[in-house]
């Protein structure tokens, strides 16, 4: 019997997580890959979450759960009626594209999703209605349904996507949502064959768990919201940092997002397998080091780096989800308990999405999290060794005080004076601010002499503020708010980029203009990759710099097109079809870069996504088209497909040339472009450009090219003109049997430059 709810519980896990990826993946090509409709379609699939939520605990209320489990079997059949999910013929409507998304999440997936979503808290019901010994305490089951969203998480791009078309992809849905209903069906005749043992004495009195006075129910559904809050917002704030400040490693995400599952399938097993007593032990240490290596900057050595954040992100989730677990209520609650953990799973990913991103111009709700997840934290009962205690403990035990000794003390101590709420107040104020008081006092003393840069100028200006934090472990609110302040001033810490002259956040990341120590270049940095630099010397700003630099592959293609040669008509995707409008206030407006004020051609700039934009563009207008979108961890997929492709050469003049920057740490795009060529008919050139180390001194050597890779695609050799004299340029060579990427199938697995 236990078995039957324990699959069911898997399988409709499962079903939710693989039908976001896969519908996320079919309306790319058609909407486009905008901020406006990826956070669209993430709201769309928290509210119904959180809708399934509430109809699985308000129907069963209303009508009885045998009753309701009778009509929701009806429900059950529905769904089918959308299925296999496909999108209707036509492209993206006129009108607001937004609404338009919307209309088609609701008629395409709205009601399968609905439906599976609510199978968590009423299969897990319906269990508590049967006769096993275990239905007092149901919540065991919670644990198989995040193994079966782990499963899902993992599964689909490892497996599912690169075996399966989307329209694979879609009938193996469906038929995952047969054998659920068959499963669901069996669920409900083994309760209703079951004498219930659901009695509401038995279940306060015997249930064994750790109950709470529901007198105070407001409180504890706000206890339980925030308890998963906040590794909610710790799990995409993780995600964001990692893949921006640390490393654009693709599918990076899939790790912090795989921990929070197993974080929660832990805590809710029947038998814990880690202690959460020694989790809660660890949990400031965790946090301290952390905060070391966040306000130092660090980036190497990079698999330190990465466990380290993983590794306190999963202590927080262990221990916040550890706690919810411990306060899990009564089986007659159980459906609302599930419900108020979606509000805050909602509420936390909603604040990352949306909220965030337009309140703070770093990745401020990182450290915002992390100090709500101190204050949240219970210390241990034992009281922790303070510092002094550390180093002065000889090993000997104090001889305990006598009655009459104790009398003495209290004689001759004089009593303190009470203080007011505002003292109170002002003293803890200065508790919290000193750490980050003296990290700024430190940093400004240590730059006056040139030392704020070396290990002990580091070592001083973060390793004391952190150890003052250290002292505080007793008082888990100055604790958190201390590291809270802490972190949110080391944000704007110089670093290795040098002095930050402004920041500015958009939807699709965090861009800096800094200029170098020496004063002379302006870079434009995301994350860890500078992805554009000027020279500051009014004598040099003309130059193209960075990955355009005249002696580079595309400086190369330039001169050769130029003279009488010349290709008047260029587009850049990456700019010129820009996606980022933050992007083009740097670029035009920020007065830092002054390329597009100072240059003699005419510049129009569209902004939207490429493939959206481009459509509108005249046909065979472009002599060149460059594509420079691809050196991140999210690459944009749809625009590397047969479709795409077929879309850009309609925009080619007759002698015209594409040219892809495809500069990646992680991925090696070659040989996509290259079987895409090879399908269209198209000769392809790769160049893998490195100029070596520089001979100019100094902050000269910023001038100098860097390292990046270019592929080529024409008609006729005769289109690229004398770009290919010299041989730098290879022919790109493809595997037979290397699959073509279209809108209906891609594989980012299979391009990982794994060594």
């Amino acid at each position: 019997m236990q078995f039957l709810f324990v699959i069911t519980l898997f399988l409709s896990s499962a079903l939710l997580f693989l039908i976001q990826p896969m519908f996320a993946k079919m309306v790319l090509p058609r909407f486009g890959g905008t901020s406006a409709v990826w956070s669209t379609c993430m709201v769309f699939f928290q509210a119904a979450l959180l809708a399934g939520y509430g109809y699985a605990h308000a129907a069963p209320a209303k009508l009885g759960v045998k009753r309701h489990a009778v009509l929701h079997l009806i429900v059950l059949l529905l769904p089918p009626l959308f299925l296999p999910i496909v999108l209707p013929e036509g492209g993206t409507p006129p009108g607001n594209p937004i609404l338009s998304l919307l209309a088609l999440l609701a008629v395409t997936v709205g009601l399968p999703f609905l439906v599976v979503s609510a199978s968590g808290p009423l299969v897990q019901q319906w269990f508590a209605h049967t006769s096993h010994t275990a239905a007092k305490d149901p919540y065991f089951l919670y644990a198989a349904s995040n193994l079966g969203s782990m499963v899902a998480l993992l599964g689909y791009p490892i497996l599912l996507e690169p075996l399966a078309s989307l329209q694979g992809q879609s009938r193996f849905w469906m038929s995952g949502y047969v054998v659920l209903c068959v499963l669901m069906v069996g669920c409900v005749a083994v309760m209703f064959r079951s004498r219930s043992s659901f009695v509401h004495r038995q279940e306060e009195q015997g249930s064994g768990l750790r109950t709470t006075d529901y007198g105070l129910r407001t409180l504890q559904k706000l206890k339980w919201v925030a308890l998963v809050f906040v590794p909610s917002s710790l799990m995409l704030s993780v995600t964001s940092y990692l893949t921006t400040d640390i490393a654009a490693i693709p599918l990076l995400w899939i790790i912090p997002l795989t921990l929070y599952l197993l974080s929660f399938t832990l805590v809710f097993a029947r038998r814990p397998l880690v202690s959460q007593r020694l989790l809660t032990r660890i949990f400031p240490f965790a946090i301290l080091a952390l905060t070391f290596a966040m306000l130092s900057q660090a980036t190497e050595p990079l698999w330190l780096l990465l466990a380290l954040h993983l590794f306190t992100f999963f202590v927080i989730a262990m221990v916040c989800h550890g706690e919810l677990a411990g306060q899990r209520p009564p089986v007659a609650h159980l459906t609302e308990y599930y419900l108020w953990m979606a509000v805050g799973g909602v509420l936390g990913g909603l604040f990352n999405a949306l909220v965030a991103p337009l309140l703070f111009p770093g990745v401020f709700e990182y450290p915002l999290a992390l100090s709500l997840a101190c204050i949240l934290w219970q210390p241990a009962p034992e009281p922790h060794p303070d510092m002094t205690g550390l180093a002065t403990h000889s090993g000997s035990k104090k001889k305990k005080r006598t009655h009459a000794q104790a009398k003495r003390a209290e004689a001759v101590t004089p009593p303190e004076k009470p203080r007011s709420r505002r003292e109170r107040l002002l003293s803890e104020m200065v508790f919290i601010f000193l750490p980050g008081v003296v990290s700024a006092g430190l940093s400004v003393a240590l730059r006056h002499f040139d030392a704020d840069g070396s290990p002990l100028g580091m070592a001083l200006i973060f390793g004391l503020p952190v150890l003052i934090c250290f002292t505080y472990l007793r008082e888990p609110l100055r604790f958190g708010l201390a590291i809270g302040v802490l972190l949110m001033a080391g944000m704007f810490y110089e670093g290795v980029y040098g002095k930050t002259l402004d920041r500015e956040r958009s939807f699709y990341g965090i861009h800096r203009v800094a200029v170098d120590p020496t004063r002379t270049v302006h870079k434009l940095v995301h994350g860890n990759t500078v992805h554009g630099m000027q020279s500051v010397a009014p004598e040099h700003r003309g130059e193209p710099l960075l990955y355009y630099h005249r002696a580079g592959p595309i400086g190369q293609v330039f001169a050769a097109l130029s003279g009488k040669n010349a290709r008047p008509e260029v587009a850049v995707v990456g700019l010129g079809f820009e996606i980022d409008p933050t992007v083009v206030h740097i670029a035009r407006d920020s007065g830092y870069f002054t390329y597009l004020r100072d240059s003699r051609a005419r510049i129009d700039i569209e902004l939207g996504d490429a493939r959206l934009t481009l459509r509108e563009a005249p046909d065979q207008r472009y002599d060149i088209l460059v594509l420079d979108a691809f050196s991140s961890d999210s690459i944009p997929l749809h625009l590397l497909t047969r479709q795409a492709l077929d879309l850009y050469r309609g925009k080619l003049s007759d002698h015209g040339i594409l040219a892809f920057h495809v500069s990646n740490g992680h991925l090696d795009l070659q040989a996509v472009l290259g079987a895409l060529a090879r399908d269209a008919g198209l000769l392809c050139w790769y160049q893998d450009f490195d100029p070596g180390q520089s001979s100019r001194p100094g902050a000269q050597a910023l001038l100098e090219p860097y390292p990046c890779q270019w592929v080529l695609m024409a008609q006729r050799k005769e289109d690229v003109g004398a770009a290919l004299a010299g041989g730098r340029w290879q022919e790109v060579k493809v595997k037979p049997g290397t699959p073509v990427w279209t809108d209906d199938f891609s594989n980012i697995l299979s391009i990982f430059k794994w060594n």
